[in-house]
């Protein structure tokens, strides 16, 4: 598995909460539903993409936005207008007065605007929570990213369009991979630029060597890896394959690792209620006192502490 292919395996949308909106000008709405990551698909006119700090983005018919950031934006037919509606965490839409605006819901999918057809339409995409592999991926990518209808194959965004408005057996999970698919998309064209600059582990792959090392850690995360081991599976000397991997990723290859297994750790420490034992052992620690010293300098707290503070309500 290369380094791209599990980080964005890390955000799949599971129920993610999907908008259509359709709007005839005057029009803005302001965001603030603090998620973490948006897909914003123009499928006909076009908006404005306002965020509080950082420039302004004009949006087009097959243009594709990715928001990384849960911090708020304004979307609107034209820069300076007042937003005539709020969105709020859990889709709660209102005016900016307070008073309450209800989005129509319908299989899951809501559909609102102030016009059945209007002339500026998008499908609009968030993830409620994101993985803490997924948060590693977030993290390093620009606040906005944006891939010109020309950029990409639209016909994914045709197909969501499309599939929006389906029922029968699976609809929700088929939206929540065609999410995925366009979140896949732009990742992937933003780190193919020329003008990107991701963190060397992002790329690494390229790297057959180092691409070899990186799917050992990522498939067989238990197996008690060294530096030396890695090293003479991808049959390298000890020295070289460090030097090679430093220069590719950034870090040590024992760096990676462990922030890599804790990551995966964390994760699992959100979902479920397997013993902490056992969550040290999945992830390649022999030693709970091990796994909870490397955790609590990572996160700050204890294994047992992040498990309640971050639980996943049932």
């Amino acid at each position: 598995m290369d380094p791209l292919t599990a980080l964005l395996d890390a955000p799949r949308a599971q129920g993610a909460f999907l908008l259509r909106v359709t709007m005839t000008p005057p029009w803005a709405v302001r965001v603030q539903d603090e998620a973490p990551l948006s897909v914003v698909a123009m499928t006909a006119g076009s908006a404005c993409y306002i965020p509080d700090t950082g420039d302004p983005v004009q949006l087009c018919a097959g243009d594709l936005l990715l928001i990384a950031r849960p911090d708020p934006y304004l979307f609107a037919d034209a820069m300076a207008r007042p937003p005539q509606a709020v969105i709020h965490p859990g889709g709660r839409c209102e005016t900016p007065a307070g008073a309450n605006l209800e989005l129509p819901t319908h299989r899951g999918v809501r559909t609102w605007g102030n016009a059945a057809r209007g002339r500026d339409a998008m499908l609009v995409g968030t993830y409620q929570s994101v993985s803490e592999i997924g948060s590693r991926l977030l993290g390093a990518l620009p606040p906005a990213l944006l891939m010109r209808a020309a950029d990409h194959r639209p016909g994914l965004i045709d197909v969501l369009a499309e599939e929006i408005h389906g029922e029968g057996i699976g609809q929700a999970s088929l939206l929540d991979r065609l999410l995925d698919g366009l979140t896949v998309t732009a990742i992937r064209h933003w780190a193919n630029s020329p003008d990107a600059d991701p963190p060397g582990w992002l790329r690494a792959g390229t790297d057959p060597i180092v691409g070899a090392a990186l799917d050992l850690m990522h498939d067989q995360t238990a197996q008690p890896w060294t530096v030396a081991s890695l090293a003479k599976q991808v049959g390298m000397s000890r020295a070289g394959f460090s030097r090679r991997f430093v220069a590719s990723v950034g870090e040590t290859p024992m760096a990676y690792l462990t922030s890599w297994r804790l990551a995966l750790a964390a994760d699992q420490l959100r979902q479920d209620n397997v013993p902490i034992f056992r969550v040290a052992a999945q992830v390649g620690y022999t030693s709970p006192f091990t796994f909870s010293t490397a955790f609590k300098r990572d996160y700050g707290v204890s294994p047992l502490t992040y498990r309640q503070q971050r639980a996943i309500p049932a």
